[in-house]
């Protein structure tokens, strides 16, 4: 590409130029004699940004091999599907690290080796962008560890060899021994024990090989002496994803138009505005007719002085404030029996004229109880929460908004990211009674779908009301910068599982159920499997705690919404007759594809692809509607709610009496086997692999 030196006179050539400087550089692409891009092909394409991608297309995205440059000097060259790295592929980062291994949707997933530019080497399993498994990390000092990873830190079982010859076999924890484990010396000395940074928690024995041992030496000098200079090198950030950039195809329509030439109605392309809405022409409308989406609004009433429940959240804020700010001793994720027992409470009374240990405040006096605090005080360091941020989210300057829930007070904090509920006192008996085999549950796996709680209390206000009102803190699934343009709440039952508004008046608000569901949700294999997985894991554990009536819900927005508020399908019944119209998405917005990858998780975040389905109009209660063969580009949500309704005699005497007026199987109140295995045989018909 040759450049030229302009002059300071502005010239009409040049003013177009600037006005157009936002549009991409073509060069190299197989096209046809109409100017449409062949597909599949082999092209060079070139943006204003100085990225460029060389190789293999298919419809418009890069598929197949190439090789992808980033202005700062990174490269990546291997294999691309749907715009994405994804198969075997080479990534050399702008500071010289190298990748070469396999990727899944621009994540290092599988096996791969790193080599860093300091001359530390990675050979082992990744998952979603970081050493997970089992790996050998060797630094440039020649020390080596080789055994399991977990989020890019050594976790599990291993061995860390020293150049001098020492040795440390057994368990770690976030790259540091914890647990049982041997310390031997290269003189034959070794050391055995339980390893902990706690002092007080380390407990082992010495054993010299000669009576000249060295018995000075401390078990706490492996911590801060002989790992100090074993720390695992980052891996750089990508900074602009190869499927970010998506091309713009500049047909001819467009330049036919402005000289007079029109093309049939037939043959005109969708065109994606700046903004990202698309314009559904005559060739690419669904057979089905337009997939209606509304704008989002914000969920919920602020609770501002006056509400009915303003009382009630002050004195709510004024107790988690109490509770997280107390001061506690560090925690172990290994908790005693005892954290668990359900007479683990602590009482405090909230004067309104303050104490020794509450602050004044302009509510009446009242009583505030914490349920089990160490074990969710150890939840919310398990799920990675800031109690400075908890605080923040709750009991902030900010008002907290109360949802429409039927017979529920359902609280939501400013910032989206938690859910306060009202609770029974049966639910509450439930959650503590599962608690321990919960938070082993969640500790295990890591991409569990359930619910998460953060804390359980409860507000009991004095004076003749006596009224106790009991809640628990969640997370808020749809906590996101995305709109949610459609949510589902699905069980796999039929029997009152239909929402009676017409599409008109359906807002993205508005939660729908088994029978308004129109679509299957299709993952990426990688993606299906570990769902599949993840979902058979917490039916086993509902079912063994005896938990039903549970729900997955899920929360689609849909990538490409039009100018008419409606959804366009990706492909359908019919194919365009020339290219998309695309505008790079980096000009049009930056929600999602500003998060770094490894926001990215099973359920959270998740691009996938849905298609649309109809049902028979003779199949009044038909659960999973016939495939259309039209598809939309999502982002998927979901996660498995109302986990705390046991079979208990009042669902036994719901489910004898609807038995007897409804099918049995259509019913939602059945016992937790049969519950378990009716949710999975739906949920897996629902989602399926996208091949």
């Amino acid at each position: 590409m040759s450049h030229t030196q302009t002059t300071p006179t502005t010239t009409a050539d040049q003013r177009e130029r600037h006005t157009t400087r936002r549009k991409p550089y073509r060069a190299e692409t197989s096209t046809q004699a109409n100017g449409e891009t062949t597909s599949p092909g082999h092209g060079k394409y070139l943006w204003t940004d100085g990225c460029m991608y060389v190789g293999e297309w298919h419809r418009g995205k890069t598929m197949g091999k190439g090789r992808f440059s980033w202005p700062s000097g990174a490269t990546y060259e291997g294999d691309f599907k749907n715009g994405y790295m994804d198969g075997k592929g080479t990534y050399i980062d702008s500071s010289g690290d190298l990748y070469r291994g396999s990727w899944v949707m621009n994540l290092r997933h599988g096996q791969g080796t790193k080599s860093y530019v300091n001359g530390d080497c990675y050979d082992g399993e990744w998952r979603r962008g970081l050493q997970d498994g089992h790996g050998r990390y060797q630094w440039k000092n020649e020390n080596h560890y080789i055994g399991q990873w977990k989020n890019g830190m050594m976790n599990g079982n291993g061995t860390m060899i020293w150049s001098n010859g020492n040795r440390y076999d057994g368990s770690w924890e976030d790259s540091a021994p914890k647990g049982n484990g041997t310390f031997r010396w290269s003189d034959g000395s070794f050391y055995v024990g339980v390893w902990s940074k706690d002092p007080k928690e380390q407990n082992g024995t010495y054993y010299p090989s000669t009576s000249t041992g060295n018995f000075d030496w401390q078990p706490q000098q492996v911590f801060y002496v002989d790992l100090s200079e074993c720390v695992v090198c980052t891996c750089q950030r990508i900074p602009v994803l190869p499927s970010q950039k998506m091309p713009v195809w500049y047909g001819s329509s467009s330049e036919q138009s402005s000289s007079g030439n029109r093309t049939k109605s037939s043959e005109r392309p969708r065109r994606r505005s700046v903004d990202g809405r698309v314009d559904d022409t005559e060739s690419n409308r669904s057979p089905l007719g337009p997939l209606r989406i509304q704008p989002a609004k914000k969920q919920g009433q602020t609770i501002s002085k006056g509400h009915k429940n303003y009382d009630l959240m002050l004195n709510l804020q004024l107790g988690i404030r109490h509770s997280v700010g107390r001061p506690a001793p560090a925690t172990s994720l290994d908790l005693k029996a005892s954290a668990f027992d359900p007479k683990e409470k602590l009482w405090t009374k909230f004067p309104s004229e303050g104490s020794k240990y509450t602050p004044p405040h302009q509510s009446c006096e009242f009583k505030w109880k914490d349920y089990c605090p160490v074990v969710f005080r150890t939840l919310r360091k398990l799920f990675n929460v800031d109690a400075a941020d908890y605080m923040l989210s709750i009991c902030g300057n900010d008002a907290l908004r109360e949802l429409s829930s039927p017979g529920k007070f359902l609280l939501l904090t400013n910032d989206d990211r938690y859910m306060i509920k009202t609770m029974k006192k049966a639910e509450t008996k439930v959650l503590i009674r599962m608690l321990p085999a919960y938070y082993n549950h969640v500790r295990a796996c890591e991409n569990t779908l359930v619910t998460k709680f953060f804390g359980l209390h409860c507000v009991k206000l004095t004076g003749t009301a006596q009224k106790k009102v009991r809640f628990v803190i969640m997370g808020n699934l749809f906590c996101t910068g995305h709109s949610i343009h459609r949510r589902f709440d699905l069980k796999g039952s039929s029997h009152g599982r239909l929402t009676t508004k017409p599409e008109s008046e359906i807002d993205p608000n508005t939660t729908l159920k088994d029978l308004d569901l129109n679509f299957l949700f299709r993952l990426q294999k990688n993606w299906f499997q570990e769902f599949c997985r993840q979902v058979d894991k917490d039916c086993e554990f509902l079912e063994q705690e005896r938990i039903m009536d549970y729900s997955l819900l899920v929360g689609l927005h849909f990538r490409e919404s039009s100018c008419n508020n409606s959804a366009t399908p990706t492909s359908g019944a019919r194919t365009p007759t020339r290219p998309e119209t695309i505008v790079p998405l980096e000009e049009k917005w930056t929600g999602f594809y500003s998060m770094p990858a490894t926001s990215m998780q099973l359920g959270i975040n998740m691009p996938a692809r849905v298609e649309r389905t109809v049902r028979r109009s003779d199949a009044e209660n038909q659960l999973v509607g016939e495939p259309t063969g039209e598809f939309y580009d999502v982002i998927l949500y979901f996660g498995v709610i109302d986990i705390l309704q046991d079979y208990d005699i009042s669902k036994k005497l719901e489910h004898a009496y609807k038995s007897m007026q409804y099918d049995p199987t259509s019913i939602s109140a059945v016992d937790p086997k049969q519950y378990s295995r009716r949710f999975r045989d739906f949920i897996f018909r629902i989602f399926v692999e996208d091949t």
